[in-house]
């Protein structure tokens, strides 16, 4: 550990983005597995859900807004859909992009409860460049904010024989790799800006990822977790068979945490019931509220460093190239940090406010007439969605074709229509 720390130290990293690695690495070397056996878990009883809540009536909500950040994570430069720059820059509706609509979002809340809700934009060291450029052109008020940026940390890749830091002398950049978005708490505390926000009287973050438009800061939810006292809310939505594959919320028996199993976290025998969704109906949709004076709280308890479950991502030094060397990369997820916190709680929210764009499929159905965009938020056309989708015409694209942003025309719409619609003669 020692030369992953000094190798750190001289890329300027701070003391909690190092500890935060050490937590990881002391798995990796110790041989945790990360499993969760069903046996030592029960399933998520009933829990509140957003279409009940009216918890922002009566309430004041430009002091409640006075006392909130949104947080968007924005260091993805979404290589999936072959692009080599922030996926938040692609347009998707109406020329404008994910980041222009996020932009919007902020200054109408601003506007229409006079209140100045703080904005954060936690950028990796790919991203941030092309995001301030951006930002500058199009968003001049919000570029000079205080703390506009939070900066993810990196982490040095683990060689997969020795567990020693690998080396890449041909493009020492790729000896380092993005920590996971769990690394946003080591982030807030090391940069110093968890203290700072707290000092000007922000007590509630909101954080979901920028590909999602649908995470819009609902004042229900808001409310709601003000006044629940809890230092940790996830939103979570209904398992679907499509979902069933994916990882689901649950208890832990041995002390009644909340915990986030994912598929890679259950045992083979265990696969019946992970993927039974009327057992465990809830997955994470990855927008969670954090109270930051229970944050720095619980970080002060835990030495600055919360224990999360470590994820083992096996790949080659060269992600581009098979042939090189093998590696780790050591990532956390910041939903997990769930189990952190003694009052933790969920709530279940409408599909609608989880729609993350991973593929230019998701972007086609984005820019279709489906969406259009009302008061800054995204949102389907009333007569679509009352439509019966059974019959609708889907426009998938090939593989090759739907991984190759470089060749998605920033300007190119899909029009989804009925069978009714379409003269199939």
């Amino acid at each position: 550990m020692d030369k992953f720390q000094k190798k750190m130290k001289d890329a300027g990293l701070t003391e909690a983005a190092i500890a935060a690695f050490r937590m990881n690495y002391d798995q990796l070397a110790g041989g945790a597995t990360g499993l969760l056996p069903e046996k030592e878990i029960d399933a998520v009883p009933e829990l509140p859900k957003l279409i009940d809540l009216k918890t922002s009536d009566g309430v004041d909500k430009k002091e409640l807004l006075s006392a909130t950040a949104v947080l968007k994570l924005n260091g993805g430069l979404g290589t999936s859909m072959g692009l080599e720059k922030a996926k938040s820059l692609l347009i998707v509706k109406d020329n404008k992009t994910f980041l222009d609509l996020i932009a919007e979002q902020i200054k109408y809340t601003r506007k229409k409860f006079d209140s100045n809700v703080r904005f954060v934009l936690m950028n990796s060291f790919s991203t941030s460049d092309d995001t301030k450029e951006h930002l500058s052109k199009a968003h001049k008020d919000l570029i000079g904010e205080e703390d506009v940026e939070l900066l993810q940390n990196k982490s040095p890749k683990v060689d997969a024989k020795t567990l020693e830091p690998a080396s890449w002398p041909q493009d020492p950049d790729l000896e380092w790799c993005p920590p996971g978005h769990g690394d946003i708490y080591s982030s807030l505390l090391g940069s110093g800006m968890l203290d700072r926000l707290i000092k000007s009287g922000i007590k509630y973050l909101f954080v979901s990822n920028s590909d999602n438009l649908g995470a819009t800061l609902d004042l229900d939810l808001l409310a709601y977790f003000a006044s629940s006292k809890k230092g940790f809310v996830c939103e979570v939505a209904e398992r679907t068979a499509a979902d069933k594959k994916g990882g689901h919320l649950a208890k832990r028996k041995s002390d009644g945490r909340l915990v986030l199993r994912e598929s890679a976290m259950c045992p083979d025998e265990d696969k019946g019931d992970f993927e039974n969704i009327s057992k465990h109906k809830y997955f994470n949709t990855n927008n969670l509220w954090v109270n930051l004076p229970s944050l720095k709280a619980t970080l002060d308890k835990s030495k600055g460093v919360l224990q999360l479950p470590l994820i083992k991502n096996k790949k080659t030094v060269n992600p581009r190239d098979s042939d090189t060397p093998a590696v780790f990369q050591l990532e956390t997820a910041m939903g997990s940090a769930i189990e952190c916190f003694n009052d933790a709680g969920a709530v279940v929210v409408p599909r609608d406010r989880f729609a993350p764009v991973k593929t230019c499929n998701d972007l086609f159905a984005l820019r279709s007439d489906v969406y259009e965009v009302r008061n800054t938020v995204l949102s389907r056309v009333l007569s679509r969605v009352q439509m019966d989708f059974s019959s609708c015409q889907y426009i998938a694209l090939t593989s090759s074709a739907s991984s190759s942003g470089h060749h998605l025309h920033p300007h190119a719409y899909v029009w989804l229509l009925t069978s009714k619609e379409i003269d199939r003669n």
